[in-house]
């Protein structure tokens, strides 16, 4: 995890995994690293969070495979959905509802998948894709702890890979490309200058 410059109440937070997708900010804004997967993106934010101030909102940007064909470029995400999570069991098991799907203010039609592993493989994406057009591996912790604070989120993907043999390569080789783009939808979308 790292945080760099300052939370303040009058501003958002951007929040990214990675320094490979945050390598083309260029913003007074701050900004939060939080690492790959749920864990730690959920105890990233929570922490920052926790500590206070809290800031006016979260934009999450970041990188996302494509489940379906078609689909390229930046998105808003409308719901985000935990694929790794077998709530339908637990529920059979403890009565409890966990891992619900989560509807995003301001987001559109647009469903991510999240889960801790990194999709490069055809029979997980042609199972996933039942679910969802995108995947990543942070976004519905990050939306969870967001609704817990009570401090709104925006989650934006840009399709870095196709999910599918090869996406770690197609990822290396893409996530500059992205994270342009990225920077380019923040400058255009949030107070990205003071």
């Amino acid at each position: 995890m790292e945080l760099l410059g300052e939370i303040a109440a009058d501003r958002p937070l951007l929040v990214l995994a990675v320094k490979e997708e945050a390598q083309f900010l260029d913003t007074d804004l701050p900004v939060l690293l939080t690492g790959m997967g749920k864990v730690n993106a959920a105890t990233a934010l929570a922490t920052v969070l926790g500590r206070g101030p809290r800031p006016s909102g979260i934009v999450n940007l970041g990188t996302a495979g494509a489940l379906r064909p078609g689909w390229t470029g930046t998105h808003v995400v409308g719901t985000v959905v935990q694929h790794d999570l077998d709530g339908e069991l637990l529920a059979t098991l403890t009565g409890e509802t966990y891992g619900a799907p989560l509807s995003l203010p301001d987001g559109g039609d647009v469903v991510l998948a999240t889960g801790d592993a990194f999709i490069s493989d055809e029979a997980a994406r042609a199972r996933l894709a039942e679910r969802a057009p995108l995947v990543d591996m942070e976004g519905y912790a990050l939306a969870v702890a967001a609704e817990l604070a009570g401090v709104p989120l925006r989650m934006v993907k840009h399709v870095s890979d196709e999910a599918g043999d090869g996406a770690a390569r197609t990822w290396r080789e893409s996530v500059a490309e992205c994270a342009r783009a990225l920077a380019v939808w923040a400058e255009a979308n949030t107070p990205y200058r003071s």
